[in-house]
């Protein structure tokens, strides 16, 4: 058996075409819609020469791949390495990381903490926090998109919803960007990310710890978990941790690039001042088209078959869930931000068992953002273009200069 990048080296299925590109590729990473276009041209499944795995980014295909949890497992790993042949970097999540049936409890006790009803119990908070944060923006004049507003909400809010006593928006934003980048490949991206392990890591442990969680909040509700004995001191640590990993940083993606849809879109922005209510379908469809999370694998877990393409048992397959979300034979115009389309069925929150359960929370701040700018902006004016952040399996903006023009 052959190992490469962590995981089984396979050869190309018969009939699968392969394809000498890097999907990690920096550029690419900036700009990966021709790169979608060309691997849901090339069929069901593509194999990449350069890691010996296949890929798929057709709509069909990715959601089955990606939602069966019996064939297709998350417990050897999201990212390129097998778990079953190495140790990660850091101990494996115990929801995104886990199948059936630990995954069942871990999952039970963390969807309960953050349950609609606990989500509902923030929104009065969301709505304040947002209102202000856009009022002084708009008193501002030209800010710098990511830092100013969409790393500036969910880490004015998150911190509050899970109960930290000490929050740090750096170290918040960078783990998971860290954690995100370390599913690549051994690449520029991933080293630098971790090379601030060292700093960042311990901070994110000693936050996830009981005597530094207010009461009220999402992580004392796991820890009072623990306490009950459904789970473990260690494991509700541990639950706290993924909250950190994938609750800031997908959202912080989510809302610059919610940002980038309306100034780029100005019919949107118009449609969304006149109307509060699209606060929701637009971040449904900024969802859509944006996929902050644009790359996850799974493993195969026995020999089968997907799209007419035979799969090995261990075989590593990268579901790219943003090409999915922009398949034109499953969405009309997929390529163009409609903000009334409402897109159900979407991947960027995955699906299945394992699909985002910081979802609902992640949906509130969306919600309450944009309400907040349907409320007070009448547009939104670009001052400095986009730059986009590559990594491993985030689709962010790094930078872009606004300016919100109030009604």
């Amino acid at each position: 058996m052959e190992m490469h990048e962590g995981h089984i080296a396979i050869d190309a299925p018969e009939g699968v075409a392969s394809w000498d590109i890097d999907p990690y590729d920096a550029a690419l990473l900036a700009d990966p819609a021709p790169y979608y276009a060309e691997l849901r041209a090339k069929g069901p499944f593509v194999y990449l020469t350069r890691y010996r795995m296949l890929v798929c980014g057709r709509y069909a295909e990715t959601r089955e791949v990606f939602g069966d949890h019996d064939r297709f497992v998350s417990s050897r790993g999201v990212g390129l390495q097998d778990f079953l042949y190495g140790e990660p970097w850091r101990s494996p999540s115990i929801v995104l990381e886990a199948d059936p049936p630990y995954h069942t409890r871990t999952r039970r006790v963390i969807t309960r903490a953050l349950s609609p009803r606990a989500v509902a119990a923030m929104k009065d908070l969301f709505r304040a926090e947002a209102g202000a944060l856009v009022d002084r923006l708009l008193a501002h004049g030209p800010f710098e998109a990511v830092s100013a507003c969409a790393e500036a909400f969910p880490a004015t809010v998150f911190p509050k919803a899970v109960g930290l006593r000490e929050s740090d928006t750096r170290r918040l934003v960078d783990y998971g960007a860290m954690v995100f980048n370390a599913l690549g490949p051994d690449n520029a991206l991933r080293s630098r990310a971790m090379a601030r392990a060292g700093d960042i890591v311990p901070w994110i442990n000693a936050a996830c710890a009981r005597e530094n969680l207010v009461a009220g909040g999402f992580g004392a509700a796991l820890h009072a978990a623990a306490e009950d004995e459904e789970i473990t001191p260690q494991e509700a640590g541990m639950l706290v941790r993924s909250l950190l990993s994938a609750g800031v940083d997908t959202t912080v993606s989510a809302l610059g690039n919610a940002l980038w849809c309306l100034a780029t879109n100005p019919g949107a922005m118009a449609a969304l001042a006149a109307d509060p209510g699209l606060a929701r379908p637009c971040f449904e469809e900024v969802l859509r088209v944006t996929s902050p999370v644009h790359s996850f694998c799974r493993t195969a877990g026995v020999d089968t078959e997907v799209g007419g393409v035979a799969i090995r048992a261990g075989t590593k397959i990268l579901c790219c869930l943003g090409a999915a979300n922009l398949d034109e034979t499953h969405w009309e115009a997929a390529s163009e931000f409609r903000i009334a389309r409402r897109p159900m069925g979407h991947l960027a929150f995955g699906v299945g068992i394992h699909n985002c359960v910081g979802q609902t929370l992640a949906r509130a701040e969306g919600e309450a953002l944009l309400t907040a700018l349907a409320e007070r902006v009448a547009r939104i004016e670009i001052t400095a273009p986009p730059v986009w952040r590559p990594n491993n399996a985030i689709r962010a903006l790094d930078r872009m200069g606004l300016r919100f023009v109030p009604k």
